[in-house]
């Protein structure tokens, strides 16, 4: 058995939500889970959309984690 231990350089994460504040939660907690792998934010990109079938907005954000 090999065991490998590379370096996680980038890592993409999409989150969404019916509430804006709990999407800035969720961001928040992932930004703690990767600063223990050592990544930071890099960018972060959000979108905001019209859910027809619950009839509310829908939150969501892509936050790209980089090493710096």
């Amino acid at each position: 058995m090999e065991i490998s231990l590379d370096m996680i350089k980038d890592k993409v994460e999409c989150l969404q939500a019916y509430d804006f504040r709990e999407l800035e939660r969720a961001i928040e907690e992932r930004v703690g889970m990767n600063k223990a792998l050592l990544l930071r934010v890099k960018q972060v990109q959000h979108q905001v959309t019209f859910d027809p079938f619950r009839n509310k907005m829908l939150y969501s954000a892509v936050v790209h984690f980089a090493v710096d």
